[in-house]
């Protein structure tokens, strides 16, 4: 009988002390209240559940129970049960203050978040149940550090359909997002005695960041009109690049430095990191190959459901020569750091064609977007200048000189969020800095896209 009731009811931490069990459990109860550990409605273990957790009689967690209710920290009403009182709790002495969340901007431009809103929870369910289905018991357990074989094997066929990579399963490594996919590389090439890493003058400085916190010293290179330029890497051990569309300039790599940047990895043997964030949203023509296509052996490819469905499920993945694959699951440190069931879901979603679907959809929805936006900043907003292909999840909204200060104040007032491009150079970097917003179109949710558009506009120089 006892078994019986261990099984029931909540688990429930306390520490009866002081003389005679009723007095300690009644105090060890009372204190729980007052410093607010269990929380007002809470409900509590029944008397018999909760004697057996404690190995005591059932009598005197009744009468324990009976003398708080009679104080007021508990109530009991006959079918709920003994629950916390409604009533305010005082913190401890010393107690750090609860900070509210951070208001939300009434307008979200910021670039780098698709529209959570339109994320595809129907169809992500039912691939979820039709994976958890199908998955075998030791598909729960610690696995590969490389990630899943039924996503790394799903993510071989369509990047090599859709995205032009070269890759069977046993090169691509699943990681939790591009950071981390990032950071593991990082390690690598420092235990492979790298030094320099070359980047982009523009770009995102916590990846900037991930690459220093790893012994690695970055040197931004030129940008010009053609994207970045490579003439400037003969130093570099490895260099990081965004090629089918760089962030935040917009533009993608020009075909002949495409050629010259696989030419140079080849003559040095160094490495080519291939970030590919939003390569499959092109919108006036098909999407550029990657450039991993080009030589999968000197060229690094990183790719992310963050952009084509949300970053909160921390899915990345990694296609690399099959010897740094090796070296970059040892640096995960032997397990696999990401959920199973999303990962066999993500593969599900793949192979069902569910994420085809999702893409496609994403795609005209986001051109109508920037189509919109560009229209809008044409007519209401001549003095900025849309720049960049068709492409991605942002536009490069150039400004006239010295005016993004005051433009990025006049947002902050509105309730606008948006950025500036200053914050996204390299601080090394050569290049005359230019006025320029970095606009997300696809994080508002569709009911708020156009009093985004209006917020942008009225901000703007006219």
């Amino acid at each position: 009988m006892a078994d019986q009731w261990a099984t029931l009811g909540i688990d429930l931490h306390l520490e009866p002390t002081g003389p005679g069990l009723r007095r300690g459990l009644t105090d060890a109860l009372r204190e729980a209240v007052r410093s607010g550990r269990l929380a007002p409605g809470t409900r509590l273990p029944s008397s018999r559940a909760l004697a057996a957790d404690l190995g005591i009689a059932r009598n005197t967690v009744a009468d324990a129970y009976a003398d708080l209710v009679a104080e007021g920290w508990l109530t009991a009403r006959q079918g709920s049960g003994t629950r916390v009182a409604d009533r305010t709790v005082v913190p401890p002495a010393g107690t750090a203050p609860h900070h509210r969340e951070r208001t939300r901007p009434a307008y979200d431009l910021r670039p780098g978040r698709p529209d959570l809103a339109s994320f595809p929870r129907a169809q992500w369910l039912k691939a979820a149940r039709r994976a958890l289905t199908a998955a075998p018991h030791h598909a729960l357990d610690y696995g590969d550090p490389r990630g899943r074989p039924e996503l790394r094997a799903a993510l071989a066929g369509y990047l090599s359909r859709a995205r032009g990579v070269r890759a069977g399963p046993e090169r691509i490594v699943v990681c939790a997002g591009f950071a981390h996919g990032l950071k593991l590389l990082g390690t690598a090439l420092r235990a492979r005695g790298a030094r320099t890493v070359a980047v982009e003058s523009y770009g995102l400085d916590v990846h900037f960041r991930l690459l220093a916190e790893s012994g690695l010293h970055t040197v931004p290179l030129p940008f010009d009109r053609l994207g970045t330029d490579p003439g400037e890497l003969s130093a570099a051990d490895a260099v990081l690049l965004t090629p089918a569309h760089q962030f935040p300039m917009g533009v993608p790599l020009h075909r002949d430095r495409r050629a010259a940047v696989v030419d140079w990895a080849r003559r040095t043997g160094a490495l080519v990191l291939e970030d590919d964030y939003d390569g499959e949203f092109r919108y006036d023509r098909q999407p550029v190959g990657a450039l991993q296509g080009l030589d999968p052996d000197r060229v690094v490819y990183l790719g992310t459901a963050s952009k084509s469905l949300a970053p909160g499920l921390r899915l990345a993945w990694m296609v690399l020569p099959p010897d740094l694959a090796e070296e970059t699951a040892a640096a995960k440190g032997g397990i696999d750091t990401c959920g199973a069931l999303d990962q066999l879901t993500l593969a599900e979603f793949l192979t069902s064609g569910g994420y085809d679907r999702h893409v496609r959809a994403a795609r005209l929805r986001l051109r109508r977007r920037r189509d919109a936006l560009v229209a809008a900043v044409a007519a209401r907003a001549p003095e900025a200048r849309v720049t960049g292909i068709a492409a991605g999840l942002h536009v490069l909204l150039r400004l006239p000189p010295g005016t993004e200060q005051s433009v990025l104040q006049a947002a902050h007032w509105r309730g606008l969020a948006v950025h500036g491009l200053t914050r996204y150079r390299h601080a090394a970097a050569v290049a005359e800095p230019a006025d320029a917003l970095v606009v997300g179109y696809g994080t508002p949710p569709d009911h708020a896209w156009s009093g985004s558009l209006d917020a942008l506009c009225a901000v703007l120089p006219g």
